[in-house]
């Protein structure tokens, strides 16, 4: 007991001791940054010995980095408490020291001004740097007369840009359905730090100078010429093609997600943007690489969501773009590991395994590997 009451007088204020976010929260930096790297190098065994040190930022940056939740929301004594759900309740964590001062801003706001579940069914508070979001269980429009002028200047004055209703009656594990977005107030884009457009819903990395290193580290190795062929799957809003873009003629990016190839097409207008299913478009991929003549440099950076590469995406990277030079960002080592050991299988080489720490306090880190092709140096 007396540990646990010494612990908990070490957090930082407005941390909740039963709030299950951070698992890390309780170590120092070092003792931290060391169990992830043990971590990851135990699950990529094969190639611990090319794991260089893990990637951070200084110990000001590991507070407050967050800009994007997702946060359940429950009616509580009388008002909203947003947070995380453990035993079907959900913990507040509205004063979460890890969450950046305009979420917590947002978070004590529509706390206190909200209507009850009879009139407002809220589900989940969503937040994407200065986009809003408020999931509602109902394909009716709930009550709106609490968004008054005085509500959106405030929201105005918090640096909020666009804030959303989003119509869901079956929202639970998964937030949100394909339509029924309605803008209440604002602008339906943002700018991020990278001077990108991003909507409500666009996934980003956390700690954009972090990010930043990373982007410059793949840069490098990738080389890109002016006349090289560049292909990025899963490119998001883009930031890596507005990149690549700058060194490269002939870039072509992929990305499911419709409001994130939106802001990629606007974000880097110059580039060839498809829609859909990485392995849905391998027919165009095909098509668009084997236009250019033989000899040309092919490259290639990819950053799948955690269930990792998709087996049609691997057959095609090993028997028909063949890349001469390939950067992966994984979010998931035991997808990775997977991946790596196929490519490998078929004499690829992985030269260089450089994790990144984007989610201090957290358990959670992300794995930038660099890949040779076959018989290239």
């Amino acid at each position: 007991m007396q540990e646990k009451i010494i612990k908990q007088q070490l957090l930082p204020a407005g941390c909740e001791p039963s709030c299950p976010g951070c698992a890390h929260r309780y170590l120092t930096p070092e003792q931290s940054l060391a169990q992830k790297e043990t971590w990851l190098k135990n699950r990529l065994l094969p190639w611990a010995s090319r794991v260089a040190p893990i990637r951070t930022v200084d110990e000001s940056a590991r507070w407050g980095y967050r800009k994007k939740v997702c946060l359940s929301a429950q009616w509580q004594s009388g008002k909203w408490a947003f947070g995380l759900i453990k035993n079907e309740s959900v913990i507040p964590i509205h004063g979460c020291p890890v969450h950046a001062r305009p979420i917590r801003d947002a978070v004590l706001l529509f706390s206190a001004v909200l209507p009850d579940p009879e009139f407002f069914p809220l589900a989940y508070f969503v937040q994407t740097g200065s986009q809003i979001t408020l999931v509602v269980k109902s394909k009716q429009m709930p009550d709106l007369s609490w968004l008054k002028t005085d509500m959106t200047r405030k929201l105005a004055q918090m640096g909020i840009r666009g804030l959303w209703l989003h119509l869901n009656p079956c929202t639970g594990k998964k937030v949100f359905a394909k339509n029924t977005w309605h803008l209440l107030f604002g602008a339906p884009w943002s700018v991020d730090e990278h001077h990108l457009s991003y909507g409500p819903g666009a996934f980003a990395q956390l700690l954009p100078i972090l990010y930043s290193r990373a982007l410059s580290s793949a840069e490098t190795f990738l080389s890109p010429g002016t006349d090289d062929i560049f292909i990025d799957l899963y490119c998001g809003i883009g930031t890596g093609l507005v990149r690549w873009r700058q060194q490269c003629n002939n870039v072509m990016g992929v990305e499911l997600d419709g409001e994130a190839a939106a802001c990629a097409q606007k974000n880097a207008p110059d580039t060839t943007i498809l829609r859909g299913r990485c392995k849905d478009r391998i027919p165009q991929l095909i098509q668009w690489a084997d236009a250019y003549p033989p000899g040309k440099r092919r490259l290639l950076y990819v950053n799948p969501p955690r269930t990792g590469l998709e087996g049609e995406v691997l057959e095609w990277i090993i028997d028909s773009y063949k890349p001469d030079r390939m950067v992966y960002l994984s979010c998931s080592a035991g997808t990775l590991a997977r991946d790596l050991a196929c490519l490998e299988k078929h004499n690829f080489q992985i030269d260089r395994v450089i994790p990144f720490d984007f989610f201090p306090q957290t358990l959670h880190v992300e794995t930038l590997v660099f890949i040779k092709g076959r018989g290239k140096k």
